[in-house]
């Protein structure tokens, strides 16, 4: 059968040393197939000394087939950020604890990948959201999230203030710890803590759930994909706004100031997630929220 992926990429979570073994045996794995190895550069500083050829996560648009991601689901996020939009396919080997993005055990870590590489693979698309900070009408930060887009008080002690709008139509004024975007994947994240809806990844929506409103009837709002999302900083009680920030997933953010207007869209990119044959997120529920114990 001939192989379709002939370049591959080796992911591993950032300075983990316990990913050396496992991903110097997929490299060898990989290698023997007569596939082209590459390994993320980052990666590759922590995994000394190693033959094969490095490469920067941002390089590999054109030059990659398929990453393979060793990590928990955290550096999943920060790669599918990166190469989802390069429509470079991901599959996830879980050495982290949730494993709802990487769900490839070690243990059956090379049988699996093997089985994916003679084509027994069940793909899937995952939406992204893009967010983008306006100040005084000016672009000054921009990102990409696989999960979520956070609005939260940071150092703040009290409550924050802003106005929220759904495709430019006027919806709330909002006093709260802050509010979360997020796509169907991160609804079994943050806002899952925070009391959001549980979205299966095939859908095209984004739910936005308010962390802690002051007022109890404000609930989680599950939107079209298509929404564009507005809001606007008011002010941070006790604290000054430029203690609020935004996150996306968790990993960039950016210090906010009163009047800030922050616009939430889907990107027209997808990340492509592949999966063994037999997946089943419901059994990933399941198993990750314990739903399988009896009390």
């Amino acid at each position: 059968m001939n192989i379709p992926f002939k370049t591959i990429a080796l992911i591993g979570k950032f300075r983990n040393l316990e990913i050396t073994e496992p991903l110097l045996q997929l490299a060898d794995l990989l290698a023997n197939k007569n596939i082209d190895v590459l390994i993320d550069k980052d990666t590759a500083e922590h995994i000394k000394p190693n033959s094969h050829k490095k490469i920067a996560l941002e390089h590999m648009q054109g030059r990659v087939d398929l990453a393979i991601v060793l990590g928990g689901d955290g550096t999943m996020l920060n790669v599918a950020r990166t190469l989802g939009p390069f429509g470079i396919p991901l599959v996830g080997v879980n050495q982290g604890r949730m494993g709802f993005l990487t769900d490839i055990s070690l243990d059956n870590m090379l049988h699996t990948i093997t089985s994916i590489l003679n084509g027994e693979f069940i793909s899937e698309q995952r939406m992204l959201l893009s967010v983008s900070v306006l100040r005084d009408k000016q672009e000054i930060f921009k990102s990409l999230a696989f999960n979520e887009i956070i609005l939260h008080r940071g150092g703040a002690s009290g409550m924050i203030e802003f106005e929220v709008r759904i495709n430019g139509e006027y919806l709330y004024n909002q006093r709260a710890d802050g509010l979360i975007v997020a796509t169907p994947t991160g609804s079994t994240a943050y806002a899952l803590s925070a009391g959001g809806p549980i979205l299966h990844p095939s859908l095209d929506l984004i739910a936005l759930v308010p962390v802690c409103p002051h007022i109890l009837s404000n609930r989680p709002i599950v939107l079209n994909s298509n929404s564009i999302v507005e809001f606007s900083l008011r002010h941070a009680a006790h604290a000054p706004a430029s203690h609020v920030r935004l996150r996306a997933d968790s990993h960039n953010h950016f210090d906010l100031q009163a009047q800030d207007h922050v616009v939430v869209t889907r990107h027209p990119s997808t990340a492509c997630l592949l999966h063994p044959v037999g997946y089943s997120y419901f059994n990933t529920l399941r198993e990750k929220l314990l739903w399988n114990k009896t009390i």
